[in-house]
């Protein structure tokens, strides 16, 4: 009786390893928290805008005080000058970079997906200057700030986030959209290559180094109501929202 209690111990624990592990690497444990291609609930009590990026493809956006950001996050390919953005997939391509590239989340091909989450980019690609359209540019750790302001410190992150578990996963603490940002967790790519957290948290880069090293990020969780400010990796990717220029 004892040896099959032991036996039955340990297979629960390796099945609880193996769930998590599924779950870092955005397998099917990500898959099944909040992870759908249900389309975006915007806000339909708020009046949204458009703008266009440099391969066509057209943004909501919306104006949140003094403002205007993109209502969803950026999917360009190519810099605002035509210049093509690599798309690197492999690992240790990536964690080499010193230079501007994108990727999808889990390097999917799948169009929905892209479309509904966007892509990540390394802060490189930021620093170019020519991620955003013509007009626009990443927002700046000022800008994230004046948002954050503007919306109420350990508020502003409810009203940024798409209400509802479609994406989100649950319980999505205090989510209402009332800024109609929309914000959705889109995940991120470590600077070693993974992919984590899709369903669960959206970074984005903010356009201002912090020491000189790391590059600050602004993040929204499922758990949480304000919003996260930290230095990363260069390397990392991370969602981008931009901004119109005052």
């Amino acid at each position: 009786m004892l040896k099959k209690l032991i036996e039955l111990t340990v297979l629960i624990f390796c099945m609880v390893i193996v769930f998590n592990a599924c779950k870092k690497d955005g397998g099917a444990g990500s898959e099944n928290s909040g992870h759908t291609l249900a389309k975006p609930k915007f806000n339909s009590n708020v009046t949204y805008g458009t703008v266009t990026d440099q391969d066509g493809n057209v943004y909501k956006t919306v104006i949140i005080g003094t403002q205007t950001w993109m209502a969803e996050n950026l999917k360009v390919t190519h810099y605002n000058d035509g210049t093509p953005i690599p798309n690197v997939t492999g690992n240790e391509e990536w964690k080499s970079l010193s230079t501007g590239a994108y990727c999808n989340y889990n390097n999917t091909a799948n169009k929905d997906t892209i479309d509904i989450y966007g892509r990540l980019y390394n802060w490189y690609a930021v620093n170019t200057g020519k991620l955003a359209p013509k007009g626009w540019h990443v927002a700046t750790d000022i800008d994230w700030a004046n948002l954050e302001h503007f919306l109420g410190e350990n508020l502003a992150v409810g009203k940024l986030k798409e209400e509802g578990t479609d994406h989100w996963m649950t319980p999505n603490m205090a989510a209402t959209n009332e800024s109609g940002f929309t914000a959705l967790p889109a995940g991120e790519r470590y600077y070693y290559g993974e992919f984590y957290d899709i369903g669960e948290h959206s970074y984005w880069w903010s356009s201002s180094l912090d020491y000189g090293k790391y590059a600050l990020e602004w993040g929204a969780d499922y758990r949480i109501t304000n919003l996260g400010r930290c230095g990363y990796e260069v390397m990392d990717g991370f969602s981008v929202r931009c901004i119109k220029d005052n």
